[in-house]
């Protein structure tokens, strides 16, 4: 005998696994399965498991002008500069480390974040990729920036 099933009845069982966002993040690390949204409207955080090695490039590059930010941010203050970001500038009265960790340790996990959604689109029009770049960029400015200040002071790095 045949069973009927009702139209709007629900076939699947047990736990609903996209329900488990780190989970699934975690696992889709070891095996991937989505290299792409299986849906034109699939934008969510687990909608991939692969993400290009490109991000990983850029995500490792902004990371390391990260940390020479910091390093030449501490050099310059040591030469009488003072920290226009007043966020930074209240963890530098602090330990220089303390200041180094803090400021690395937010901008890895920014980092992250935006690797995890570089699909996306922020505000609804650009791709968090792009964004990506946009920082990138505005680091390498900034390291660039700095090292010209030393250059400028007179001492070495």
């Amino acid at each position: 005998m045949l069973e009927r099933h009702e139209p709007n009845a629900e076939r699947r069982r047990g736990v609903e696994r996209r329900k488990h966002t780190l989970r699934a993040l975690f696992m889709s690390s070891f095996k991937t399965r989505r290299r792409g949204p299986r849906r034109g409207r699939d934008v969510s955080l687990v909608s991939t498991d692969w993400h290009h090695p490109q991000w990983l490039a850029v995500g490792i590059l902004i990371i390391v002008l990260s940390v020479s930010d910091a390093v030449l941010t501490l050099r310059l203050l040591e030469h009488g500069a003072r920290e226009a970001n007043p966020l930074m500038a209240a963890l530098i009265s602090g330990s220089d480390l303390g200041f180094a960790l803090i400021k690395i340790g937010l901008t890895a996990a920014g980092v992250f974040m935006l690797t995890l959604a570089v699909r996306v689109r922020a505000f609804g029009r650009v791709r968090v990729g792009i964004l990506m770049y946009v920082l990138l960029t505005g680091y390498a400015v900034l390291v660039a920036y700095e090292v010209w200040l030393l250059h400028s002071t007179g001492s070495d790095i």
